[in-house]
């Protein structure tokens, strides 16, 4: 018997690995024709139709990636699969399959992690994903979640890193910082909290930072808004460790450098005024924060017309000869020599 304060929890021995992956992958649909087997065999079989595959790994580990205190697991679970896809989605292709790996603890019941797999579901079925396998195995130490992605392209679709070209114009998709600073409003809350147990706090002003931090979105969008456009990618990149750190990544593999002007960085209201807040510069969480999973990339110069009035994207700096990379300053009055502190996850504190 169960009751509402009580509820009956459901140890994850009692249902045993098999049964466990059954039961939490036995409601998942089947999107993509290039799916041919699922879980339930000792691999998947895939078939690419003639398309380059593209495959990508992440790792997420409690207490360093994220903090149960305040991410819900449900979230936690959209998350990991929107991380995971725009890994693809930054080399232009399209993510199709998933296989997801969890090491947990005892101290999770089979609920808990029926949680986290509804929000896998839930992401696989908005960017018509198949999840494809996995594994669940007993951690020591809490929470940890795998990801492989599989996407495919056209090898001549497929955007590399490493063709960045001076003169190129470089370019955002979406605004940024706010997943940093909606970070900074639940590590503030998580404090109060935690030496006041009974405070309620008023979130409302807050939600579109905690939305791009608890729930973001893969900009799975961009390839077909290009195609569109008929713009030609020259390199691409996802905003995952912070602005200063994907330039430098593709500075480092196009042997080029970058000058981004601070004005022309598109920033939310809510970015800005939580960051006054906090007394922090705007751009600084812009440069170092992370987790917008929005797209960075280069065009050709020629191509500048098609893209400059597109409310999708902003123009934001240009490629040089040099392998200087620069933040030039409002009103062109300073050139600052952009470094990464990056959001390093060893280096994030989250407990």
């Amino acid at each position: 018997m169960t009751d509402d304060k009580n509820p009956y929890r459901t140890p994850i021995s009692e249902l045993g690995k098999f049964g466990l992956i059954k039961h939490l992958t036995e409601n998942f649909e089947i999107f993509n024709e290039s799916t041919l087997n699922i879980v339930g065999d000792d691999a998947a079989v895939l078939n690419p139709q003639n398309k380059k595959v593209l495959v990508s790994s992440d790792m997420f580990v409690e207490n360093v990636h994220f903090n149960l205190a305040y991410v819900p697991l449900k979230h936690l679970g959209y998350k990991v699969v929107v991380a995971g896809i725009s890994d693809i989605a930054a080399m232009n292709a399209v993510p199709a399959q998933v296989l997801m790996s969890v090491a947990v603890s005892n101290r999770f019941p089979v609920e808990a992690l029926a949680e986290i797999y509804e929000g896998i579901r839930q992401a696989c079925r908005y960017y018509r994903l198949d999840l494809v396998g996995g594994d669940t195995v007993s951690s020591q130490t809490g929470l940890v979640i795998g990801i492989t992605s599989i996407g495919y392209a056209n090898e001549n679709e497929i955007v590399y890193r490493k063709g960045v070209k001076p003169n190129d114009l470089v370019v955002i998709s979406g605004d940024l910082g706010g997943a940093y600073f909606g970070l900074q409003v639940l590590e503030r809350e998580n404090v109060t909290f935690k030496s006041n147990p009974d405070f309620q706090p008023d979130l409302a002003s807050y939600n579109y930072l905690l939305e791009k931090q608890l729930k973001p979105e893969a900009r799975t969008d961009v390839k077909s808004l290009l195609k569109d456009l008929d713009v030609h990618p020259t390199s691409m990149i996802d905003i995952s460790q912070g602005l200063a750190s994907e330039i430098i990544s593709l500075s480092q593999a196009g042997g080029v450098g970058f000058s981004i002007y601070e004005d022309k960085i598109p920033m939310d209201n809510q970015v800005l005024t939580t960051a006054e807040e906090f007394g922090i510069n705007p751009v600084t969480g812009v440069l170092n924060g992370g987790e917008d999973y929005e797209l960075l990339f280069t065009i050709p110069l020629s191509e500048h017309d098609k893209i400059k009035h597109n409310p999708n994207f902003s123009i934001i700096g240009h490629v040089t000869e040099n392998k200087n990379n620069l933040l030039i300053t409002k009103g062109n009055a300073q050139s600052i020599p952009l470094t990464s502190q990056g959001w390093e996850a060893y280096l994030r504190k989250s407990n």
